[in-house]
């Protein structure tokens, strides 16, 4: 799989200023800003509850942000018409934290299923190669015309992961990648998230409570509380912090 690296590179894949999301009275995000660079690994930490996943869909416009700004590679995405916004998702990959493989398709149909959607002319040989090639990045080309339930949780993962790829995307959206992993699953889940950044010059916002996939696939780490940036630094940084509500964290 080829990606070009340097079309619409920006110093700042995304930039967020002053989001807010509310359900009725319950202010979830409440002036969120963030700015992750082109080619960095962002993770947002959190409390249960705190609205990290609210956060991230709202990033890729899964939900409607009340106000503020979501720019993606320099166009607000709380402006877009539905055309242009779906023009902008074509560069972004989301990874769902059910992974949300269609059941009833096997892997290959699957992993067809957003080509077939955004490039409708394309031949099949071409459908074939990118599957293939995308199968063959997380490691299971073997799995093609399985079925989801013949697949264990790791293996979901990682077919979700390519599914992500396959439109190849220049920002890639993770929600809570190791949910539900045993830890050996969840080191080569983290590898696999490392090898798609080395290999493919990704920018990404991981959304996670697992301290060891920040550890490994963190560039820079933002802590949410109460809806906005609480404060944020590199892991050994805020493992050495002396705020409590920080400190119990890292050190429980």
């Amino acid at each position: 799989m080829s990606y070009n690296t340097t079309k619409d590179i920006l110093p700042h894949a995304i930039e967020i200023t002053e989001l807010k999301k509310s359900f009725g009275n319950n202010h979830v995000i409440n002036g969120f800003n963030l700015t992750v660079k082109s080619q960095e690994n962002v993770a947002v930490l959190g409390q249960s509850g705190s609205g990290k996943s609210v956060f991230i869909k709202c990033v890729i416009g899964l939900v409607k942000a009340d106000s503020g700004s979501i720019k993606v590679f320099g166009k607000d995405i709380l402006k877009l018409k539905q055309a242009e916004l779906d023009q902008v998702r074509t560069k972004m990959g989301f990874l769902f934290q059910s992974n949300a493989l269609y059941d009833s398709m096997t892997v290959r149909e699957n992993l067809e299923f957003p080509l077939r959607r955004l490039r409708m002319n394309q031949s099949q040989k071409e459908t074939d190669k990118q599957v293939e090639e995308a199968l063959e990045d997380v490691g299971l080309l073997n799995t093609i015309d399985l079925m989801p339930a013949e697949l264990s949780g790791g293996m979901k993962k990682r077919i979700s992961i390519a599914r992500t790829l396959i439109n190849r995307p220049q920002i890639i959206l993770y929600d809570e990648p190791t949910t539900g992993l045993d830890p050996i699953t969840s080191r080569e889940i983290n590898e696999l998230m490392n090898q798609v950044h080395e290999k493919y010059k990704t920018s990404s916002i991981i959304i996670s409570h697992d301290l060891s996939c920040i550890h490994r696939t963190a560039d820079r780490i933002i802590l949410l509380k109460d809806g906005i940036n609480y404060t944020e630094g590199s892991f050994d940084q805020l493992k050495t912090s002396t705020d409590p509500w920080v400190n119990a964290f890292f050190n429980t």
